[in-house]
């Protein structure tokens, strides 16, 4: 039989090299290193620059002196601005190199939450965010790819699913430190807590440059309008939208008005309903690496199956309100709101090739932002039309059985095995 010609692909790793080009040897110790940056950058990106705010919320309200819509505005500022940092980004990556769009993207982060430091209205805090918003799109998109390129292939689903990790763990963070902090300087903190997230960007920002490195042939273009005719050109692109969707609507129904449900509706204390967000954040760490290790036994298609088939049952779980039900229930929704979106990147990164991947990942994105978006303001219009939360969360659940449907539908595509 004909050997290989050198430098082909064998069969099993065909899809992996769709998207990464050759990279110069390197030792596996560093390629670890790198992935582990890239991680901690995706908790600068989304942990600090998104999801910081609504944990540092109730504190800007109180020492700002504004109403909750203002609040809220500021708030959707950030998310705004990940929507157009998203359509900015599925040109960007199609006409420059994706470690160039992700330097970009962890810079901008930096510069917003420094910004966010030195805030004394609302004003300059929407304008910090708006940044931070930006530079989350930025970095989060290339992110992935990068991860997967630093190791053999045998780990690089592995590198996939530790970027949620890293949000997990950001989350956690600065769960932590808020705590910690309001308590002894009380709500002026939260500019103290932006200027710590600023001090470790920095940090991150200059190992980055410094060690992480991803070559890549120059991008020609051609990914059409917001990415789309790259996406089109993806097969099972039509589900992945809907499954997509379905996720970014249906995760925030349950991790915004998870407290709110628990407190307003089962009558739970606020120390034990904060006790069930932090058992969710917790495990978010671990649910991207394990469900990442199983797509590579048993396929993607399979796998996002098996997660969305779980949403709805521990959904279900949580309205019943009792703690013995409720709490290892946030610990499988924790695992999931890591494991989904790093199931969906993975399959795009499996099926798509290096020119195709930043702009398809941008589309796929911009369409789960329009979904996140819409998703918080349904909720709270269904929980105030029906004086509770239980509809919603029987939404999200719903959710989950269409996430599963359309999961379903992609196309069978082999699976990698480990070297």
């Amino acid at each position: 039989m004909q050997a290989p010609k050198q430098g082909a692909c064998p069969l099993r790793a065909h899809r992996w090299c769709l998207l990464l080009t050759p990279q110069p040897l390197r030792s596996p110790a560093l390629g670890w290193v790198i992935v582990i940056l890239v991680a901690l950058a995706a908790a600068i990106g989304q942990a600090f620059g998104r999801f910081s705010y609504g944990i540092l919320l109730p504190a800007v309200r109180d020492d700002l002196q504004v109403s909750n819509t203002i609040a809220g505005l500021i708030g959707a500022t950030n998310v705004s601005a990940y929507l157009i940092g998203t359509l900015c980004v599925s040109w960007a990556t199609s006409h420059f190199r994706l470690i160039t769009v992700f330097r970009i993207g962890l810079l901008l982060a930096a510069l917003g939450l420094g910004l966010a430091s030195l805030s004394t209205g609302a004003t300059t805090l929407s304008l910090a965010l708006l940044i931070t918003g930006l530079g989350g799109a930025c970095l989060w998109i290339p992110a992935p790819a990068i991860a997967a390129a630093a190791l053999s292939e045998r780990f690089r689903s592995l590198a996939v699913g530790l970027m949620g990790s890293g949000i997990g763990l950001g989350i956690v963070f600065v769960s932590i430190l808020s705590g910690q902090l309001r308590a002894t300087v009380g709500d002026e903190a939260w500019s103290d807590i932006y200027g710590i997230q600023f001090m470790l960007a920095l940090l991150l920002l200059i190992l980055i440059f410094c060690l992480v490195r991803h070559h890549q042939a120059e991008p020609s273009g051609g990914a059409g309008l917001g990415g789309f005719g790259a996406l089109r050109r993806m097969p099972g692109w039509r589900p992945l939208l809907l499954a997509y969707a379905a996720f970014g609507f249906m995760y925030l129904l349950v991790l915004g008005f998870l407290t709110s449900r628990l407190e307003d509706d089962s009558q739970w204390l606020t120390v034990d309903a904060a006790t069930a967000f932090t058992l969710t954040g917790i495990a978010m760490i671990f649910g991207g690496p394990i469900f990442a290790t199983v797509a590579q036994r048993i396929g993607v298609r399979f796998t996002l199956c098996m997660a969305f088939g779980l949403w709805p049952l521990l959904v279900t779980a949580v309205l019943s309100g009792s703690p013995q039900w409720v709490f290892p229930a946030c610990l499988g929704l924790g695992l999931l709101f890591s494991a989904l979106p790093t199931l969906i990147t993975l399959y795009v990164v499996n099926n798509t090739n290096t020119t195709d991947y930043g702009p398809s990942f941008s589309a796929a994105t911009l369409v789960f932002g329009l979904a996140q978006t819409l998703s918080p303001a349904t909720g709270g219009l269904i929980a105030d039309a029906t004086g509770s939360f239980w509809v919603v969360f029987l939404l999200a659940a719903g959710l989950g059985f269409i996430g599963l449907l359309a999961a379903w539908r992609l196309p069978h595509t082999q699976t990698t095995e480990p070297s």
